[in-house]
């Protein structure tokens, strides 16, 4: 029997961790974007339905801003093998995730979009959670 030996990381485990961060540098760095222009031409978003989570666009664009550097800097990080950096980087696209679903009155398509790019994140980060060990 070939076995690896159990601190060698899988193919599979060291992919999905570079997809993970990968995705994580170009949603946060939409999402820095998305905040940008929530804060530049406040006219460019219209508010559909009314919505529990109701701020003003200059905060969502702050919100969506911060957020964004935050996931693309935890994503740069997971590149770099750093293992908190997965716990963290799951916690910021679930931040993400959620912030997302409170914006969709706004701009539904593209919540929906980076929602369904913070799951596919979340689930890269942690299928293999334990196989990538790089401190």
């Amino acid at each position: 029997m070939n076995a690896k030996p159990a601190t060698e990381p899988s193919r599979t485990a060291a992919g999905l961790t570079v997809f993970a961060a990968l995705m994580m540098i170009m949603v946060g760095a939409f999402q820095a974007i998305q905040g940008l222009v929530a804060l530049v031409n406040d006219t460019f978003y219209v508010a559909g339905e009314k919505y529990i989570f109701t701020f003003d666009l200059t905060t969502w664009g702050w919100i969506h801003l911060v957020l964004g550097v935050l996931v693309a800097v935890a994503g740069y990080f997971v590149l770099q093998g750093k293992v908190w950096a997965r716990t963290v980087g799951v916690v910021v696209a679930l931040g993400s995730a959620l912030f997302n679903f409170a914006w969709l009155p706004q701009y539904p398509l593209w919540g929906l979009a980076i929602i369904t790019l913070d799951v596919f994140v979340i689930w890269a980060l942690t299928v293999h959670g334990r196989d990538v060990t790089r401190a």
